[in-house]
């Protein structure tokens, strides 16, 4: 819980238990899920699934939040269904920033193919703005995830005085493993595209995390922040 599942760490669950790992999808504010993959019918690779019944969910650009995009376009999820929040408590503003009518934006990046299936992206926070395109973090740590020697990683978004911003990897190795940046951006060489690509790559014994066990990004953006600012 509280970050997408990678696909390569699904499909190796599965296939070392042979069980169906079902993903859903909830938030704090719509508990406990709004979407979620067939126990027995179609599970797509990578999919959240499909709304649970009683639950509506579009997809919004997120320049022009009004303007619903069409199938299989990125865009932000709203949520629409009886466990969406009433509010936030005793903080009017955020709870008019984050439901229009009912509808909860989510603040996550997505698209819905043609049969319904839902997909999640990224957040829209976390987006990386590079030579004028937007940059998904999660894609990049997918790829870098394929990585045998990979046990974690994490992407945010650093400064780039020709690019405006571009990708820094955090990646903790497997214990007994070894890897270089140089190695490491080879074998993303077919699997990113070049603005994809990190720009750095910093090996840790450690990541930060939250209070809840999710790979704390704010905190690795801060320390960015602070070491180009020192």
């Amino acid at each position: 819980g509280g970050a997408p599942l990678p696909l390569d760490v699904k499909t190796r669950f599965e296939k070392l238990t042979s069980c169906r790992l079902v993903e859903g999808y909830g938030l704090s504010e719509c508990s406990p899920v709004a979407t979620c993959n067939a126990i027995n019918g179609i599970n797509k690779a990578g999919s959240i699934g499909l709304p649970v019944p009683g639950t509506e969910i579009s997809i919004h650009d997120i320049e022009n939040p009004e303007q619903i995009v069409p199938v299989g376009e990125r865009g932000e999820l709203w949520i629409r269904g009886p466990q969406v929040m009433s509010g936030y408590w005793q903080r009017p503003e955020e709870t008019g920033e984050t439901l229009r009518d009912g509808w909860l934006r989510t603040g996550d990046v997505g698209y819905m193919d043609e049969e319904g299936h839902l997909f999640l992206v990224d957040r829209i926070k976390d987006l990386i703005l590079c030579s004028g395109y937007n940059v998904y973090p999660r894609t990049i740590e997918e790829a870098i995830n394929l990585h045998p020697a990979v046990s974690e990683v994490t992407v945010i978004g650093i400064p780039d005085d020709y690019r405006g911003e571009a990708p820094k990897a955090f990646i903790r190795l497997q214990d007994g493993m070894t890897l270089t940046e140089t190695e490491m951006l080879d074998f993303l060489a077919d699997k990113l595209s070049v603005i994809e690509r990190p720009s750095m790559i910093e090996f840790r014994a450690e990541l930060p995390k939250t209070m809840i066990g999710k790979l704390s990004k704010k905190e690795l953006v801060e320390e960015e922040t602070q070491r180009t600012q020192g």
